[in-house]
């Protein structure tokens, strides 16, 4: 089945030039939402139009729009009508592992978390991409303590792929080299390699760096790509291909979810 749809693609990618730079692989996005005014109709023709694969991807967790197992199988059987799709499970928050059970996640193609919802030493729940809901006493405390929650996560949480890499809080993210430094991304590096675990190259954010991602290639990991758009109103996945190109990905370079039936 994985070889069949990447047959199906091939007429996506090989025509396509950017700044005379030519794709050589199919583009998969495993990071759309079905947000704001973009309908699964308009989905289909941007996903053609673009060259581009999606993987359309479900908010499940607490707060979110499916909180339990009694919620996901009518939206999977709604999303499963379009064949050409993967379907993804976005797990929020920590507790996501005790909403839902084991046997209604492997409904999803793939499963990916980030590490933006997280309860400090305090206990206060941050979703550190609002921020009044950002709680900063020290920088370098901060980061210490977020960089051990994603590595965590990456060791204990069953996910596929680990999204919104490298992230940063915005009264931190003009500094994100002098954050991101060797010591961090060597641990969440290492425990991606560890337990299997795909990294998104992601085109809202544009991140992880260049040099993570070279590090992470080095050490045997695997990507994705994935745009979180909010809208319609995105464009092709621009950053991850200015990375492949400058990092000489390849078609190997990249975890392809297989798609349940």
């Amino acid at each position: 089945m994985r070889k069949e749809l990447l047959m199906i693609f091939c007429s996506f990618v090989f025509a396509t030039v950017r700044g005379q730079q030519i794709d050589t692989f199919p583009l998969i996005d495993l990071h759309i939402h079905l947000k704001g005014d973009l309908t699964i109709e308009e989905a289909i023709q941007k996903s053609q139009s673009d060259g581009v694969q999606y993987g359309i991807a479900v908010n499940c967790g607490l707060g979110f729009p499916i909180q339990n197992d009694s919620q996901i199988d009518s939206v999977i059987n709604v999303l499963r009508k379009y064949p050409q799709f993967y379907l993804g499970m976005q797990a929020e928050g920590r507790e996501w592992i005790k909403l839902f059970s084991e046997e209604s996640v492997k409904k999803f193609d793939y499963v990916f978390t980030d590490a933006m919802t997280f309860t400090d030493e305090k206990g206060r729940r941050n979703r550190i991409w609002i921020e009044e809901e950002t709680w900063i006493d020290n920088e370098e405390h901060f980061m210490d303590y977020y960089v051990n929650i994603i590595v965590n996560i990456l060791n204990n949480e069953p996910i596929d792929i680990y999204v919104n890499p490298t992230y940063l809080p915005g009264q931190m993210s003009d500094r994100y080299d002098y954050f991101w430094n060797e010591e961090r991304m060597n641990k969440v590096i290492s425990a991606a390699k560890i337990n299997d675990i795909a990294i998104e190259i992601n085109n809202r954010f544009k991140i992880p760096s260049v040099e993570f991602i070279r590090k992470a290639k080095q050490a045997g990991v695997k990507f994705t790509i994935g745009t979180n758009n909010i809208d319609k109103n995105f464009t092709r996945p621009e950053y991850a291909l200015e990375i492949i190109r400058e990092c000489g990905l390849t078609r190997n370079d990249f975890f392809i979810p297989d798609k349940n039936e």
